[in-house]
């Protein structure tokens, strides 16, 4: 219970970031933030009774700078690709970077030229294009398009119901 999720508002009631019971419960405790949804339960000690939050604002305003582009990572070019290999389009937990253009022919490490891969057609490829392997890409590479609450980890904005009005799309 004491590690859920619990969902971080700014003053003006937009999302700033995801921290866990206990550390929403002491921003409460010491007047750092207002509980604004109950989640499942309580928390006992031996002289108080906290109810678990699910949402808290904090009572000042927190200034976040606007990311315009996502950080290049594995995980992100993951994402990206949905876990599909794009040459063969198996879906797999099980997946390497590759980059289209080989970094030692002069390819970029950019969102532009890496992709998902499987173990099998990374190593088909090897060092060569798509065209001399003899492998077409499923989708050509692009940058992901930059979105406003990229800061909260992906797998929080389906998971709670009560966060949905929080969250306009």
């Amino acid at each position: 219970m004491i590690n859920r999720p619990v969902l971080v508002l700014n003053q003006n009631y937009e999302p700033l970031n995801i921290c866990h019971v206990r550390r929403a419960i002491v921003l409460i405790y010491q007047s750092k933030a207002e509980m604004l949804e109950d989640g499942v339960g309580f928390i006992y000690s031996a002289a108080h009774k906290f109810p678990i939050p699910s949402v808290i604002r904090l009572p000042y305003l927190v200034k976040r700078p606007f990311r315009v582009m996502r950080k290049l990572s594995r995980v992100e070019v993951f994402n990206r690709d949905g876990y599909v290999c794009q040459y063969c389009g198996k879906q797999t937990r099980n997946l390497t970077l590759d980059h289209v253009i080989p970094r030692y022919r002069g390819g970029q490490h950019t969102w532009e030229n890496v992709v998902s891969a499987c173990v099998h057609c990374n190593r088909k490829k090897a060092g060569r294009t798509p065209e001399e392997a003899g492998m077409r890409l499923r989708h050509a590479p692009t940058a992901p398009r930059a979105e406003r609450y990229s800061y909260i980890p992906a797998q929080y904005l389906q998971v709670r119901r009560e966060w949905e009005r929080y969250f306009p799309h």
